[in-house]
């Protein structure tokens, strides 16, 4: 009779430890979630470094040189230098 009894306790025990593995608070799926939200962001951590670098090489370039100050005017804004002549040209 002991024997049953520790036999059933023990089963019980395992089956417990079992359900808390695969469905519980840390379980195998919330893991496997958890690590591809982590490789999300990581990835998302990525594209922002990279755009940083781009802008922080950007603001170089604008600090240091007039040509990048000149082309971004002329881009962007339109500004032509004195004594130029400034032609749009329309397609239809």
């Amino acid at each position: 009779m002991t024997m049953k009894v520790l036999l059933a306790v023990s089963i019980l025990l395992v089956g417990l430890l079992q359900y808390r593995l695969w469905h519980g608070d840390g379980s195998v799926e919330e893991i496997k979630a958890y690590q591809q939200r982590l490789n999300e962001l990581n990835g998302q951590v990525e594209e922002k470094k990279e755009r940083n670098e781009a802008l922080y090489a950007e603001v170089e370039d604008l600090r240091k040189g007039q040509d990048a100050l000149e082309e971004r005017a002329r881009d962007e804004l339109g500004m032509v230098r004195e004594g130029e002549t400034f032609f749009q040209v329309l397609e239809k």
